[in-house]
């Protein structure tokens, strides 16, 4: 067994992550913490889940200095409060072990907790790009003194327009340094980021992305005034349930629509503010809420293990947008149920989407036997196909450093259920 020792990682660290039961490296660890604590430049292809953060976390507080009032020396990019928040939670423990200070910085709270504790000395400060330019502009931190740069999931930076932003902070940081990116695919912006910021970069892929455990696939054929009950069935019968909308407005109608049919249900979206969403984040993790209705811009922020069951209510954009959703359940080795509720005039759609991804091309009518029954003995009866969607970026599915393993060491897969009538 490998540990992190053996993979360079200071003693103060790894004594702290043994006293947390953490002794294992996972593969994107293993495969890229000692490259970057050489302080080589890393393109790394990893899922949420897959242990990224103590890849890019350790390295970085091995290497990184102490820091001036309002100059850090490393900085982490997030696209979401919640990933810059449960990022930081990782780090300070760590951090502290170590002597450096980590700071997390997001919109949707107030400044002065943020400008107070940049004043003092933030040595690792993570950032979400808005926010982030708003402190730079009004003078209130400076990046002339990174040394080291991780921009954490670059494809969902991208998908949420703050590429620009991200160039214009990077711009910003000293050279040479060192640059980490990650992303759940390696194509388009993620690679104009490579070929613009870094300076040979070693590669590291983990399989799997955005699927852990087995996850069964259905597309359901509904029509518009059914989807809010076959919705609420879903939950009961496979609960906790993230259900999915493409607009804020969507995702509150949705929300109240469920708790009129009896459903717990709570909305997430960049329209609440700061407070608004971890509470409502902190209820559906401690089970208060049983539905979360998610916008896509909020799907990279929801990281909750033990997620029963994905729903669909709108269909996604396109099939990343139906990866990074469907991403929410399934992990740490768990089963996980997708569903994909199709009305009649989006069926072309929902076949392209079927292709894109690797799934059989079948849409059928939820089974009303399935609405009474206890989802898992439906899974049991399902038929279905032993292969996971495949990523969208045209890479290859297996990479350097191997699928992530489960608790009973086995690599998870999916499964794709073809469904029909009588079974979910």
């Amino acid at each position: 067994m490998t540990t992190f020792s053996e993979l360079g990682v200071p003693e103060k660290l790894t004594r702290t992550l043994a006293n947390r039961g953490i002794t294992e490296p996972f593969p994107i660890q293993e495969a890229a913490i000692p490259d970057a604590v050489r302080g080589r430049d890393i393109l790394g292809r990893a899922p949420t889940g897959s242990g990224k953060t103590l890849a890019f976390g350790l390295p970085l507080l091995a290497r990184v200095g102490k820091s001036q009032p309002r100059r850090p020396k490393a900085l982490v990019l997030a696209p979401t409060r919640e990933l810059a928040e449960q990022i930081s939670k990782e780090l300070i423990p760590l951090g502290k072990a170590v002597g450096r200070w980590t700071l997390a910085v997001y919109g949707g709270v107030g400044y002065d907790f943020q400008r107070r504790n940049l004043r003092r000395g933030t040595d690792v400060l993570v950032a979400t790009p808005g926010r982030l330019t708003d402190l730079i502009d009004e003078g209130s931190v400076s990046l002339a003194d990174i040394e080291i740069a991780v921009v954490d999931e670059a494809d969902r930076m991208a998908d949420m327009g703050f590429m620009p932003q991200v160039r214009r902070l990077l711009d910003q940081t000293s050279r040479p340094r060192q640059t980490v990116m990650f992303s759940a695919t390696l194509d388009g912006d993620t690679a104009e980021l490579t070929r613009r910021y870094q300076v040979d970069p070693v590669r590291h892929e983990v399989e799997g992305a955005d699927d852990h455990g087995d996850a069964v696939h259905y597309f359901w054929r509904v029509s518009h005034h059914d989807r809010v009950a076959t919705t609420a069935e879903i939950v009961r019968t496979s609960t906790p349930t993230i259900v999915f909308t493409r607009t804020r407005r969507g995702a509150d109608r949705v929300a109240r629509q469920l708790e009129q049919a009896g459903v717990k249900a709570a909305a997430i979206h960049g329209g609440r503010s700061q407070s608004q969403r971890t509470r409502a984040l902190g209820a559906f993790t401690t089970g208060r809420v049983k539905a979360l209705v998610a916008t896509d811009v909020a799907a990279r922020g929801i990281h909750v293990d033990g997620v029963a069951s994905v729903v669909h209510f709108d269909l996604p954009a396109d099939p990343k947008d139906y990866l990074h959703r469907s991403g929410r359940t399934a992990r740490a080795g768990a089963d996980g149920v997708v569903v994909s509720l199709v009305m009649g005039d989006q069926v072309s759609d929902a076949r392209n989407i079927q292709r894109a991804v690797g799934l059989p091309v079948t849409i059928h009518d939820p089974g009303d036997d399935w609405l009474t029954g206890e989802l898992g003995d439906r899974l049991g009866d399902a038929p279905v196909e032993t292969r996971r969607p495949r990523r969208t970026d045209g890479g290859p599915r297996r990479g350097r450093g191997g699928g992530r393993r489960n608790r009973g060491g086995h690599r998870g897969r999916s499964r794709t259920g073809y469904g029909h009538r009588r079974t979910p």
